[in-house]
């Protein structure tokens, strides 16, 4: 191993690396992690001479990105792990304890999940019980979840007891080796900035862990640990009823429906969502229905990857004679639908058509209680700048009004309470990730409520000798077919990320950005991450600017819209296309072969797969 030694004996590195700043991270690790697996790692990596690994998990800090903190678990502070979840609640009590004078008072929301990686022994459970031992230390109180909950439940509750944020423990869709730590504001919509800047700069102001920080056993015997499990699922049941407008018609519908929770936590909150709707029970997938970190029966826990994943499900719902298919991801807060057509084939709509039909569904049952055209004017609707224009396309109609926000639910919360303190009703928002928010008793996205919500408009449907796919086609008759296409290439390496988007503000070497793609002419270019948009007299983006993230939007001549943006959650490019067609447009095939075009050479031009090693998504 050379000059790269380790005493195991001491446990602490006793000859230099050759990099200080690495020497001090290996020797910070090993002194603050109590937790002997992942210090173990470490160790292991240190005696084995693998530096290069060592400098990528212990020289960066996780920072926010559209979902909070989310990372891999395991050894190092560009990890999930004991230490890594210490030192941001640690940062988390320091920040709230400068902004809140009540925070002693008010306390600290804490749910988790059910991934767990044995290896590193970081269940969601433990970085949970971490959480709120940080904060129990300091005399604030905790409402810690007993048992695993839907991530849209601590939004909820964060709103319900006043408290003055939360924290859920959850990594969502993500393959099974990740987890995250996703926080939530009083006013229940996640942190954006400056929130998030400050509670980093505050996290790496507390990064030495308090010894009191290590007893997760803590919230098991303070007095100011609270179990808000009863009431805030009791509450939020009853709550749900507000947006069921069918009770009775559900209650005799003869549509079956089957419900997966894809290994995750929703089995049990969907079912009783079902039940405060009138409904009997969704037929449950045995196989998927209860809590499996390892995401055992699908090649990766995320619905929206579509028949690939719903294979169990759309057999079962065969079986059975159901014609609706609903899938909660892991932590329930996006819903897949799939729904089987005349000729025994299954349909899965993507999430800007079930937007459409939600959208069109809430907005219906507004006006049947609102009949004073005054009220419509107060009503809005919210979707991320990615997403289908379909509601603006709608609004434009029916008189209500729309607007957009940047990708990421946490822009749409913030965007509600803005409008609800201005007096506005916001029915519906979405994001296309198949994220929807229903109402606004929680300001997130809610798979819980969303499934219930497409039980009862399907079943409305039913009545009237309609499926969703029926109504769908009606939305576009009326409103204009909007025809869209979202998808992905992976990419591992941050450099060549860079480089695509460099390119594309570089475009044939030169400061400008590309004037046409596959033959086909761009109008106007909106660049967020520089601030750009050529739409605009003075040249400059409405929407926030977000420098640490890439999004580029193309408009083209002939009316489609693309956009080009990096995940804040995985190592992907993903990309939107959509074409908004006219209302009464009928040649939805030539529309449809139009984009098909535009997408592809999106895609080879401006991405360049191939020639830059990118993995595209598989079909």
């Amino acid at each position: 191993m050379g000059d790269h030694i380790v005493d195991l004996n001491a446990n602490l590195p006793c000859h230099s690396t050759g990099d200080s700043q690495l020497d001090k991270a290996i020797y910070q690790w090993i002194t603050w992690d109590k937790n002997p697996r992942t210090r173990a790692q470490i160790e292991a990596l240190l005696k084995d001479g693998r530096l290069e690994e060592l400098q990528r998990r212990l020289c960066s800090r996780m920072s926010f990105g559209t979902a909070g903190l989310r990372a891999a678990m395991g050894a190092g502070f560009a990890l999930i792990n004991d230490l890594t979840i210490i030192q941001s609640t640690q940062g988390m009590y320091s920040y709230l304890a400068k902004y809140f004078p009540d925070l002693d008072s008010r306390g600290l929301v804490v749910g988790y999940d059910t991934r767990g990686q044995e290896a590193s022994n970081c269940s969601s459970e433990r970085l949970a019980k971490l959480t709120a031992a940080v904060m129990l230390c300091k005399d604030i109180p905790v409402y810690l979840f007993s048992t695993y909950v839907p991530t849209p439940f601590v939004p909820y509750a964060v709103k319900k007891l006043n408290a003055a944020a939360g924290v859920m423990i959850t990594a969502s869709h993500n393959p099974k080796e990740d987890n995250g730590y996703k926080v939530y504001w009083e006013n229940g919509a996640q942190i954006s900035s400056p929130h998030d800047k400050e509670i980093l700069k505050c996290i790496e102001e507390s990064v030495e862990p308090w010894s009191e920080s290590w007893n997760e056993n803590l919230p098991d015997h303070s007095p100011l640990r609270k179990d808000p499990l009863e009431d805030i699922c009791r509450c939020y049941m009853e709550e749900l009823k507000s947006i069921c407008f069918h009770r009775e018609l559900n209650s005799k519908t003869s549509l079956k429906f089957v419900h997966t929770a894809f290994h995750g936590v929703g089995h049990d909150y969907v079912q009783q969502a079902f039940r405060a709707f009138g409904f009997p029970p969704p037929i449950p997938v045995l196989e998927q229905k209860d809590p499996d970190p390892e995401f055992s029966t699908v090649s990766c826990p995320n619905p929206e990857e579509g028949e690939s994943v719903l294979e169990l499900s759309l057999c079962l719902a065969e079986k059975e004679g159901a014609c609706i298919v609903l899938a909660t991801d892991p932590d329930a807060d996006r819903l897949a639908v799939a729904e089987q057509c005349e000729n025994s084939r299954w349909r899965v709509f993507t999430g800007n058509e079930l937007a459409a039909l939600l959208g069109w569904w809430m907005l219906f049952n507004w006006r049947e209680t609102h009949t004073d055209p005054a009220d419509t004017q107060r009503v809005y609707m919210l979707a991320t700048t990615v997403s289908s224009k379909i509601l603006q396309a709608i609004a434009q109609m029916e008189g209500f009004q729309f607007e957009e926000t940047l990708p990421g639910f946490k822009w749409i919360g913030n965007k509600i309470q803005e409008l609800e303190k201005k007096g506005k009703v916001v029915l519906f928002a979405f994001e296309e990730s198949i994220g929807f928010m229903c109402g606004s008793m929680v300001r997130d996205k809610d798979g819980v409520s969303a499934a219930v919500v497409v039980a009862e408009m399907a079943a409305y449907l039913n009545s009237k000798n309609l499926t969703l796919s029926q109504q769908l086609a009606n939305i576009f008759e009326t409103y204009g077919p909007h025809i869209s296409k979202t998808s992905y290439v992976i990419c591992h390496d941050p450099p060549t990320v860079k480089r695509i988007f460099t390119r594309l503000r570089n475009w044939g070497g030169e400061p400008q950005y590309p004037k046409s793609c596959g033959g086909y002419s761009i109008s106007n270019i909106r660049d967020v991450t520089t601030g750009y948009d050529s739409s605009q007299p003075n040249q400059k983006c409405v929407l926030p600017v977000t420098k640490n993230s890439q999004m580029v939007t193309f408009s083209f001549q002939n009316g489609i819209v693309a956009t080009l943006r990096t995940s804040g959650t995985e190592p992907k490019i993903k990309y939107y296309t959509e074409f908004c067609a006219p209302p009464g447009r009928r040649d939805v095939s030539s529309v449809e072969e139009e984009l098909r075009k535009v997408t592809d050479a999106l895609v080879e031009e401006f991405l360049e797969p191939d020639k830059n090693n990118l993995i595209k998504r598989s079909s």
